[in-house]
């Protein structure tokens, strides 16, 4: 039996218009000029010994030329006599494996031939102690060595509201914590992370040997746009202080109701959710923001090849493809959904279509309306949103909003 009727098939699929919407476009010009100045900086240079061995904590985000970056931060270091390596810190990312982390460190260009240091990716933790029942662990490789270096984008989180979300508080408790320190502190809910996360970086940065952390905020083409170096004293307040700055930059869809939301791409290189409730709603306490659409029904046409395979994310979808199925790593996507412990849904697989022209009929027969007036919008992932396609029904409202679209070529 088909799944589809014929009729249901063979609906003209409308043209899509190439839209740009307009943002906070800045970026900075020079991020190896920006870093050098960092470290000139009172509270970070200074820090800094000859002989010392220093640990890089690097992640599993897709920020913006993290490669460049990391190169100019091993470069300064080197220049004042110490030797610096490479810590994967990504919690359970890349299936919480050795070689799923190295994969994902190598998609960003970052390798020990690249880098010219070495890499660990051991998922060997220490216990440093508790916050009330939840036991707070770091990697035993960044602990033992001189000292250590976070190094994250700040941003919203895409599951809690709270005074630090995604950032550097969020890689020293998770990122460092490893398979067993994420699962232990995912426990607990997303609905205590306003909290928690802000002890336990306490813990971590009294206990630990972190000396600073450099805070990247992107705009909303997904560009660096500031870089911060901040001692680790300050981190808590001044990471307060980016994440509404972060806000500020980020990108949305200014369209506030879409009747079928198309979305090329998924992946934890985009969003830890693989598409970000910041922007198109559906899960936790983001769907409640005023600035976010009504999306009556929401396709995805495929994974990441970043997210090598990790689908979390792939349960906001009403329908997909059998391209995103058939590349699912099973292990690697429950492995996380298990180890936040909360959000299992999201990991949910929707309904599954031949191809994107059958996930599209599909949507339409969802949605249940004409066809003519459907307001239909594509984008490629919830981090690139300065060049989107709308259908014909959404150009009078495009049109009418000068301030906020563009028409493209």
């Amino acid at each position: 039996m088909p799944i589809l009727l014929p009729d249901d098939l063979n609906i003209e699929i409308p043209e899509l218009y190439p839209i740009r919407q307009k943002f906070q476009g800045v970026s900075l010009p020079d991020i190896a000029a920006r870093i050098s100045e960092l470290f000139e900086l009172p509270g970070i240079g200074e820090r800094i010994v000859p002989g010392q061995r220093v640990a890089l904590a690097i992640g599993s985000r897709g920020i913006d030329h993290i490669d460049v970056l990391a190169a100019e931060v091993i470069a300064q270091l080197k220049m004042r006599g110490v030797q610096p390596f490479i810590v994967a810190a990504m919690g359970s990312h890349g299936g919480g494996t050795k070689a799923g982390r190295l994969a994902v460190l190598e998609s960003f260009g970052i390798t020990e031939e690249t880098m010219g240091v070495s890499i660990s990716a051991d998922d060997e933790t220490v216990h440093l102690g508790q916050v009330g029942s939840i036991p707070i662990f770091t990697s035993k490789e960044a602990l033992e060595a001189d000292m250590t270096i976070l190094i994250n984008r700040v941003k919203p989180h895409t599951d809690f509201n709270g005074p630090v979300e995604s950032g550097l508080c969020k890689m020293a408790v998770i990122g460092l914590g490893g398979h067993v320190g994420c699962s232990a502190i995912h426990q607990v809910g997303f609905k205590n992370f306003a909290t928690l996360i802000p002890d336990a970086a306490a813990l971590i940065l009294e206990n630990g040997n972190i000396g600073f952390g450099i805070a990247i905020i992107e705009n909303s083409e997904d560009r660096i746009a500031e870089i911060h170096a901040i001692p680790a004293e300050q981190i808590f307040t001044r990471e307060s202080e980016l994440l509404i700055k972060a806000q500020a930059y980020m990108p949305r869809i200014r369209i506030p109701e879409i009747d079928i939301l198309l979305v090329d791409e998924i992946g934890k290189n985009f969003s830890g959710g693989g598409m970000d409730p910041n922007i198109v709603g559906r899960y936790g306490p983001k769907a409640e923001r005023e600035d976010i659409p009504d999306i009556k029904v929401l396709v995805v046409h495929r994974l990441s090849e970043g997210t090598h395979g990790n689908a979390s994310g792939i349960g906001m979808a009403d329908i997909t493809t059998e391209a995103v199925l058939f590349s699912i790593d099973f292990e690697s996507t429950y492995a996380n959904v298990f180890a936040v412990g909360d959000g299992y849904e999201t990991a949910h697989i929707p309904i599954v279509m031949k191809d994107e022209r059958e996930a599209f009929c599909g949507a339409v027969k969802l949605w249940g309306g004409d066809l003519k007036k459907c307001r239909v919008v594509q984008i490629k992932n919830t981090l690139q949103l300065g060049e989107i396609r709308v259908s014909s029904a959404l150009l009078p409202y495009v049109l009418e909003h000068p301030a906020f679209f563009e028409l493209g070529e």
